[in-house]
């Protein structure tokens, strides 16, 4: 997966998935695209790309290549290329990445900084 994007991705796309019934506190460290449907509370830091589905609940601080939330995030976003919230997604907390993309109707709290690539 080279991309983030808000596309349809199959399960097959990500090296690893945290199902939906996982409750997770602690780091989570990975190289390859992941993707979140349960619980995590802690941090994450990542050079590969992160999908947080919409059954998931996030309570972290992100650092990772690409962020994608579908889901509810509390905690700061950070992202070398890009973080795109979509209608699904709900981020409290701040945002920084060169690329930024946030659809009509997600909801948004925090402070939004765009950089140049990190």
């Amino acid at each position: 997966m080279t991309e983030v994007y808000n596309d349809l991705m199959e399960d097959s796309d990500f090296d690893t998935i945290l199902s939906s019934d996982i409750d997770f506190t602690g780091t989570l460290q990975f190289e390859k695209p992941f993707l979140i449907r349960g619980r995590v509370s802690g941090e994450i830091n990542a050079s590969g790309a992160l999908v947080i589905d919409e059954t998931a609940i996030v309570n972290a601080n992100i650092h990772a290549l690409r962020v994608l939330i579908r889901g509810q995030v509390k905690g700061d976003v950070t992202a070398v290329e890009k973080v795109e919230v979509t209608v699904t997604g709900r981020l409290s907390g701040n945002v920084t990445a060169p690329e930024i993309l946030m659809e009509t109707g997600c909801i948004f709290n925090g402070r939004c900084t765009m950089v140049g690539k990190l």
